[in-house]
């Protein structure tokens, strides 16, 4: 039988499992809503890049089955399943923390990849169907123009005329295309670049806060490991 601070231990250990299986599941909704809202504008951002979405979702679905290995090994006072939810959870602790000191360091390079990926789109934008269905969506949806503003498209259109969706609205009487008088005077690069930079901060936010519950659960599943161990040494 265990004692009354071993089981106290064991159920701080299995609320703690709770907690880091909540902790999973966020992480894999995380991942879910930025690829659903967000993938889109993945013609403007580095593929390698683009993939933290679904390294996110299975993390938060790994964690996840780990926490049943360690919820069951708790309850059962099973010292071999809890050693193996410990070991693993320190694996997935140590790669979210490789996965945060990596996206610091291509975040801290975001803004030359998204430049060479703007202008690589806009150069081909005659060429390829999918380059100008992305410009069109990303100027209509964050009401910009161009890369730094609407002159960059003089390269691309040999007249004064640029996409429609440059243009919020045009009065018929004064044109009938859309020209830098009436398009949008902010810059994508710009808008898409503040877009992502805040949602950066708010991932970093949460997964800091994710880890510490990780660690915390980390410990309490050591503890109740070396009691369980004590325990069926001294019967």
């Amino acid at each position: 039988m265990a004692s009354g601070g071993l089981t106290c231990v064991k159920y701080l250990t299995f609320f703690c499992n709770l907690l880091f299986a909540l902790s999973g599941v966020l992480i894999l909704l995380i991942g879910a809503m930025v690829q659903f809202n967000y993938a889109h504008y993945s013609n403007f951002v580095s593929d390698h890049i683009w993939t933290a979405p679904i390294i996110l979702m299975v993390v938060g679905a790994l964690v996840a089955f780990i926490c049943f290995m360690g919820c069951c090994g708790a309850l059962k006072e099973n010292s071999c399943m809890i050693l193996s939810f410990a070991i693993l959870a320190l694996i997935v602790f140590f790669l979210e923390i490789g996965l945060g000191i990596a996206g610091y360091i291509k975040h801290t390079g975001l803004r030359q990849i998204m430049e060479t990926q703007f202008n690589a789109t806009m150069e081909q934008y005659n060429e390829r169907k999918d380059y100008r269905d992305a410009w069109s969506l990303l100027q209509t949806e964050l009401g910009c123009c161009g890369i730094q503003g609407p002159n960059d498209w003089e390269k691309v259109f040999s007249n004064e005329t640029m996409p429609a969706s440059c243009c919020p609205m045009i009065n018929l009487n004064e044109a009938t295309s859309c020209t830098v008088t009436h398009a949008n005077k902010n810059g994508c690069l710009k808008e898409l670049l503040d877009i992502l930079d805040s949602k950066t901060l708010a991932l970093a936010v949460v997964v800091l806060g994710v880890a510490g519950i990780q660690f915390l659960t980390i410990l309490f599943a050591c503890c109740l490991y070396r009691s369980f161990r004590r325990s069926y040494q001294t019967v």
